[in-house]
């Protein structure tokens, strides 16, 4: 089951911005930015930046190495980035 998220409309975020920062810090709740009602941008923890980070890191790499085992020709970045990102949605 996925979490629902908070949102906010960008001016909302001017209004509020200490509180929001202080929900996804203290309680690893993240805010959805909206304008004109449509997703723009999230303001999320240091620590749910940092693994998603570390995430992204270990899926590249593990994509890079199901390549190499398969001894391909080659493995253009722009394929391995476009896999990751497919395999997240």
């Amino acid at each position: 089951m996925t979490q629902q998220l908070s949102t906010a409309s960008v001016r909302d975020v001017r209004a509020h911005l200490a509180d929001v920062v202080e929900r996804a810090d203290r309680d690893d709740e993240p805010t959805v930015i909206t304008r004109r009602g449509k997703p723009v941008a999230a303001v999320v923890s240091i620590e749910v930046l940092r693994r998603y980070q570390e995430w992204e890191e270990r899926e590249i790499n593990r994509i890079v190495d199901e390549r190499m085992a398969n001894r391909s020709a080659g493995i253009p970045l722009e394929d391995v980035l476009r896999e990751t990102l497919e395999r997240s949605e």
